[in-house]
């Protein structure tokens, strides 16, 4: 029996390496679902490949330019509220790989529909677990991670009967890992993004330059695993080769190896039961023979300073307030308006601001709560750039 997929966001990176595992197994698989934003002439090109039943058009503007053209026999929505009418029986696999705050509606509205649900968005997982866990608790819907690291962790502790002792999420340090500290005021956006291992998308890899990613990888790792802060450390490891190591309490110590290629999580998530073959480079002794650990330096990442605002602290607001800062002060470095030095010194100081300490517990109780916070601190970050010097 083919298995029936959905994708959230299938136009972007995530979306189109997972119909690319798709394609090679088209006879495993019924694709039902997909959605984009605005991109017409890559959804175009999927409807044409895999003949979903339904597609989701969530810019009003491209929607309306895409029902007057009348060309395609397939019924289109253009919005998620749209997925009850959708979605009569549960698909078998959905991927949610919208992007940014985006796609935490989608992610939430997704579950009752769905048997399993691979996650690659990050803003879901910090900022609205707690409403997801529930969630996929009440319908029974099996989750797996696809953050490289995460679903690397998720793997390792696969059927492990001994306690963790100590998780370590690995970071390739960025492009900046050996640029003296001083010189960084002088980094532009062109040069942040030039990511050395990872093909990625402008944000991610300032983020990356940062290490704010392994600050949020951190956070969720804590709340997906249910491991105390305290249990979790990110290596510095500049080869991006393995991706998570987790030390037990019986004395065994595990570590994942996998190329730099996001097809291998999305690949396995797909085939979680391990069917199916995917073709990869030979293991790589060279790399295997010259493992590079080393902590994390403080003073030249101290984005990671941030991780100590969260410890004694569960599933709340505060999340959303670090995630819609730093998105915030990124798109205010990639338009010139403030040094890559001030992204993470005003993180720390909206983090410290007394409205947003107040957030730490406060549990989020629903999507719109979120949304509402994430649009406030967009505008307070906005407006302490255009005001500070």
């Amino acid at each position: 029996m083919k298995k029936k997929i959905a994708i959230l966001g299938s136009t972007g990176s995530i979306g189109k390496s997972s119909l690319s595992i798709i394609n090679k197994n088209k006879k495993d698989f019924d694709v039902v679902l997909l959605s984009t934003n605005k991109n017409l002439l890559e959804l175009k090109k999927q409807y044409k490949k895999f003949k979903p039943s339904y597609l989701i058009i969530s810019n009003n503007q491209s929607y309306n330019k895409f029902i007057r053209e009348k060309k395609y026999k397939v019924k289109v929505f253009n919005n998620y509220n749209s997925l009850n009418k959708i979605l009569k029986k549960k698909v078998d696999y959905t991927i949610s790989a919208i992007s940014g705050f985006e796609g935490l509606d989608p992610t939430l509205k997704i579950i009752p529909h769905t048997k399993t649900l691979a996650i690659a968005n990050k803003e879901s997982l910090i900022c609205a677990w707690n409403l997801i866990k529930k969630k996929i608790d009440k319908y029974k819907t099996h989750f797996i991670p696809i953050d490289s690291e995460h679903f690397s962790i998720w793997s390792l502790l696969k059927g492990t009967i001994s306690k963790v002792e100590k998780i370590y999420i690995t970071a390739s340090g960025g492009p900046f890992l050996n640029t003296n500290k001083k010189k960084l005021k002088n980094i532009k956006p062109n040069d942040a993004v030039k990511h050395p291992k990872w093909s990625m998308g402008k944000k991610i890899s300032i983020d990356s330059a940062t290490l704010i990613n392994k600050v949020f990888e951190t956070i969720e790792a804590k709340k997906i695993f249910g491991i105390d802060l305290n249990k979790i450390e990110i290596l510095i490891h500049p080869d991006s080769y393995v991706h998570a190591i987790v030390k037990f309490t019986n004395g065994i110590t595990k570590l994942l190896i996998h190329d730099t290629d996001m097809k291998i999580p999305i690949f396995n998530s797909i085939y979680f039961n391990g069917d199916k073959v995917l073709n990869s480079r030979p293991l790589d002794l060279s790399k295997i023979n010259n493992f590079e650990f080393k902590k994390v330096n403080s003073y030249h990442f101290n984005s990671i300073n941030i991780l100590k605002l969260f410890k004694n602290t569960k599933s709340s607001l505060y999340e959303t307030v670090l995630v819609s800062a730093n998105d915030e002060l990124v798109s205010q470095f990639l338009k010139k308006k403030i040094s890559f030095l001030d992204i993470t010194k005003k993180l720390i100081m909206i983090m410290n601001l007394k409205e947003f300490k107040k957030m730490r517990h406060r549990r989020p109780k629903n999507f719109n709560e979120i949304s509402k916070l994430n649009k406030y601190v967009r505008l307070k970050t906005q407006s302490l750039c255009v005001r500070s010097p």
